[in-house]
């Protein structure tokens, strides 16, 4: 009998690779900025974008909303739950990868992400290294100019730049 999973829940591997490969996954990405405008970066430790420095984030899960996905989402990347209601929506983004989680041939990995912004009064402290091996604050313009930052990071900043 097959059972749909819980909200926030895993999938098993099969049954993940499936999905990769055949839909576009939902996800959310968190801008997480400074009073004085550093924005937190973290080094991916997995495909798709490996080593690259990139904003925290995670997919939504089937039969989970937005809100609790963002909960959870924050308490594993951050180390703090937050709320949905904390943070601004900047838009919505295509991350279009030709590699994926399981490092195979022949299916790539495409996100359609919700972008949001959370503004903190102080630094994060202890930060998860699950996702993520190292930690940097960056300004607007480091990230721009930071050859270690993914594209799809930068594209978030040069909206911003360009209004």
């Amino acid at each position: 009998m097959n059972i749909e999973p819980k909200p926030g829940e895993r999938l098993r591997d099969a049954d993940f690779r499936s999905v990769l490969r055949l839909t576009p996954l939902v996800s959310i990405d968190i801008i997480v900025r400074l009073k004085d405008g550093r924005i937190l970066l973290g080094r991916r430790k997995n495909e798709p974008a490996i080593d690259t420095l990139f904003v925290p984030g995670g997919r939504i899960t089937k039969n989970e909303t937005a809100s609790a996905a963002f909960r959870r989402i924050t308490l594993s990347e951050l180390g703090v739950e937050k709320e949905i209601k904390e943070a601004q929506f900047v838009g919505s983004y295509d991350h279009i990868y030709d590699t994926n989680v399981f490092g195979e041939p022949g299916f790539g990995t495409h996100y359609v992400v919700l972008g949001y912004e959370l503004q903190l009064a102080e630094k994060l402290h202890h930060l998860p290294l699950e996702q993520h091996g190292d930690y940097i604050w960056m300004t607007s313009e480091e990230i721009l100019d930071s050859q270690d930052v993914h594209e799809n990071t930068k594209a978030y900043f040069r909206v911003v730049a360009a209004k």
